[in-house]
């Protein structure tokens, strides 16, 4: 298993609008292409330098190769939602995570 791993800055000044735009709209159309089976999103707690507010939201999907189509069939369109609602008022940094061993209680 995969986890894609977007952390997102965010500008206070749409904080409000981006928090509700990605967790009524962003994260569901994330999930609707069928490649990801579930969203986890936290709030960093330490402070940034540059200031705003921190996201990280992981997406989590079966393999590599799933993921892989998810850039091949819908990365550049649900970027660019975001690029056009929230212009020059976020920066993004995505990571991908192999899951290697899991234990849950």
């Amino acid at each position: 298993m995969y986890i894609y791993n977007v952390t997102i800055n965010i500008e206070e000044s749409v904080h409000v609008k981006w928090l509700q735009w990605m967790q009524e709209k962003h994260i569901p159309d994330m999930l609707a292409t069928g490649k990801f089976s579930k969203a986890l999103m936290s709030k960093v707690q330490v402070e940034e330098e540059m200031g705003g507010l921190t996201y990280s939201v992981q997406y989590t999907t079966d393999s590599k190769e799933t993921l892989n189509k998810y850039y091949q069939e819908d990365a550049e369109r649900l970027r660019k939602e975001a690029l056009q609602l929230f212009p020059n008022k976020f920066v993004a940094f995505r990571t991908e995570l192999e899951i290697i061993h899991k234990i849950e209680k």
